[in-house]
């Protein structure tokens, strides 16, 4: 089977953009590592998002496409490569365009969540400083609206004070030019789960759970973009995540029933990572769904999809064979 992998190869971020402007983009070490396990068992054809990707999909016109396209601008940049390969009717891996773009938008994918009944943190969303606003009391967590890989979320995302909030808020409207989403900080544990498949056939991962004790002393308990990409790193690894997550099995059972319920609401298609933290009564909310979830091949990386996988006996190379697979199965192809 011909089979094209889009991808976003990351640089390096240069004035004026943040240091994090590139930080969902992949790097040369992923983008080979899916290759070559697609490869093991198909013809691969790698192809940038870039603006040239409609004309070599249009020419290529693989049979399906890997997509692991991040994009770049706009709140719906995830969605531009799936959208193309829908006008081209070049079937795809993941979710759709519309799901894609309402959860990387966190405010649309927590009023769906909250209209099914999912339990998600109180927010509002602030568009301009100027404007007074009512929000959750304190403490809260100020986030760019529509960004992943924790861009925009440093340690001081925690505020405890108007101060802070409002300096927070400003940041964000500055650096990353879109509005706050500001939430309820929930005081309980955190947790990742990675699923795969669709419909009844839906397959949640072993649990991985965040250890904000592994953290740097006097550090917010936050998953932050230094906790991510600075703090934890391949040379030094912090024993940050637990996998399996040591649960009871009522709260395993919470766990995996809030993020089935989530990645059906937001019709979430062959695979999704979605994050949770327990509230201060302990129930299970969604913080977010990552529908394009992060595949770092390295497991000195803690990269935690493959990290589930990995715990349930599933090699990288058959993760991405599997992604693979569900999608074709999906779209009636056969392997």
């Amino acid at each position: 089977m011909n089979v094209g992998l889009c991808f976003n190869l990351k640089r390096a971020s240069a004035t004026p953009f943040p240091d994090d402007f590139y930080a969902e983009w992949d790097d040369e070490e992923t983008i080979e590592a899916v290759r070559s396990a697609l490869a093991s068992q198909h013809r691969v054809i790698p192809i940038e998002a870039n603006e040239e990707a409609f004309k070599k999909f249009s020419a290529v016109r693989p049979d399906i496409v890997f997509n692991m396209a991040e994009g770049l601008y706009g709140s719906s940049r995830e969605s531009q490569i799936p959208s193309i390969l829908e006008m081209l009717r070049i079937p795809y891996t993941g979710s759709d365009p519309l799901t894609l773009a309402l959860c990387l938008d966190k405010s649309w994918a927590k009023q769906l969540l909250s209209y099914h009944g999912i339990p998600t943190a109180p927010f509002v969303v602030v568009h301009d400083l100027k404007k007074k606003q009512e929000h959750p009391p304190f403490p809260l967590i100020v986030k760019p609206l529509a960004e992943g890989s924790s861009k925009g979320i440093g340690n001081s995302a925690l505020v405890r004070t108007p101060k802070q909030l409002r300096e927070q808020i400003g940041l964000v409207l500055t650096n990353y030019h879109q509005p706050a989403l500001v939430e309820k900080y929930l005081s309980g544990r955190e947790f990742t789960v990675a699923l795969l498949g669709n419909g009844a056939g839906v397959q949640v991962l072993p649990i991985v759970e965040i250890q904000f004790d592994q953290l740097p002393a006097q550090i917010n308990p936050i998953y932050s973009y230094e906790a991510k990409w600075i703090w934890d790193t391949v040379e030094k690894p912090l024993e940050i995540f637990s996998c399996p997550a040591k649960v009871s099995p009522q709260l395993k059972k919470r766990i995996q029933d809030v993020c089935r319920a989530a990645y059906g609401a937001l019709r979430c298609r062959d695979w999704c990572r979605i994050d949770v933290r327990l509230d201060e009564a302990g129930i299970p909310n969604i913080l977010e769904l990552n529908p394009l979830p992060g595949i770092l091949p390295n497991p000195e990386a803690n990269s935690c999809f493959p990290k589930a996988a990995r715990t349930a006996g599933i090699s990288y190379a058959d993760l991405i064979n599997r992604v693979l697979a569900i999608a074709c199965q999906r779209v009636g192809l056969k392997l």
